[in-house]
């Protein structure tokens, strides 16, 4: 069964769609192969809306509404069909372990095509963490994208400078941010020891703050080129309710510090078309190092690609407009009609689950 888009200009063909709709790897295969697919899974994959058995009438419908639309409709479809992340760069910034994890949050990226350094402290294996940089590498090129990793300590200025410095050498600029680095320890004040205070505080804060400054030059040509740079930092919306601090005030205090270079970055780097925001998400998150905390059922989480999907309608979305937002991953993708997020659960049908941190 043929795939056919009605389009408005030349570029609304099958051939750009398709490759969004089921990643590049697999539609090069296709491509290359004729691989051909039957209307049920069409249906599945997203690659035709319905299943009609008067194809005609429903095809001479579609030409007549599109026909009375007006030219700027012409426009608007064009941009529409390129707000993809083919051939963008993007740095993707971890402190240390959960690389498998971080690489999964970059592979809707990597299916359209992105060009993603992976700046992370890991290099050799960790006994209970999995991943390192070059395993989240080879995932994100398994996926159709390219990838750099970069070994990056997020605590050290130099290094983090290098990293931004590396991305823009070897793929020519700098389109996204991803500010992913995060150090936990829920303790309370008097079991709070000043070391992880300053560690939480280092990469948190610190280095979130640092590694935005480095990328914001190399953002403001993106912008310039008209190429919708984003800043996106996983971090919790803001909150002064007393419950967020009295179990790890230091922790919140270091996690708030993250939101807050987004409310005031957002609105400093406004003008230049930089894009600045934060995404949360709304329950717990299936990692190894979730795994190790005792008490934890995982059987209650989501998986990582939630986020990954999230992330990716929040990047697609005009920098110039979509600026200072605390963004939660359930809520994003319901603005774009996913409401069924069952295939995002650890244990599919789960309805009770582990909600994270921040969110009432």
């Amino acid at each position: 069964m043929p795939f056919v888009t009605l389009g408005l200009v030349p570029e609304a063909g099958s051939s750009l769609l398709f490759p969004r709709l089921v990643g590049y790897q697999r539609a090069s295969k296709v491509f290359l192969t004729g691989e051909p697919f039957g209307p049920s899974e069409a249906l599945s994959m997203g690659l035709i809306a319905e299943i009609a058995e008067n194809p005609l009438e429903v095809a001479q419908e579609i030409a007549l509404k599109i026909a009375v639309q007006p030219p700027n409709a012409v426009i608007q479809t064009k941009a529409l069909l390129k707000s993809e992340l083919h051939d963008k760069v993007a740095a993707v910034m971890r402190a240390e372990g959960e690389l498998f994890q971080m690489a999964l949050q970059s592979l809707r990226a990597a299916q359209d095509g992105a060009q993603i350094a992976i700046a992370a402290k890991t290099a050799d294996p960790h006994p209970k963490l999995p991943g390192t940089i070059f395993s989240a590498a080879e995932e994100i090129k398994a996926a159709g994208g390219e990838a750099l990793p970069i070994q990056c300590d997020i605590r050290d200025e130099s290094q983090i400078e290098g990293a931004i410095a590396k991305t823009v050498e070897a793929f020519g600029g700098l389109d996204i941010l991803i500010n992913n680095a995060s150090a936990i320890n829920l303790t309370p004040t008097l079991a709070t020891p000043a070391k992880r205070f300053d560690l939480m505080f280092d990469v948190n804060v610190r280095g979130t703050f640092l590694t935005s400054q480095a990328a914001i030059p190399h953002l403001k040509e993106s912008a310039k080129a008209g190429r919708n740079p984003h800043i996106l930092t996983l971090s919790p919306p803001l909150s002064m309710k007393a419950k967020w601090f009295k179990n790890h005030v230091a922790y919140t205090m270091a996690k708030y510090g993250m939101s807050m270079c987004v409310l005031g970055m957002s609105e400093e780097f406004k003008r230049d078309g930089i894009a600045v925001n934060a995404l949360w998400p709304r329950t717990a998150i299936d990692t190894a190092a979730l795994q190790m905390i005792p008490g934890v059922d995982t059987a209650a989480c989501r998986k990582p690609e939630i986020l990954s999907d999230a992330a990716h309608v929040i990047l697609n979305r005009p920098s110039a407009e979509c600026t200072g937002n605390f963004f939660v991953d359930d809520e994003v993708l319901a603005s774009v009609g996913v409401t069924d997020l069952d295939k995002y659960a650890v244990v599919p049908g789960t309805k009770d689950f582990l909600l994270d941190f921040f969110l009432d």
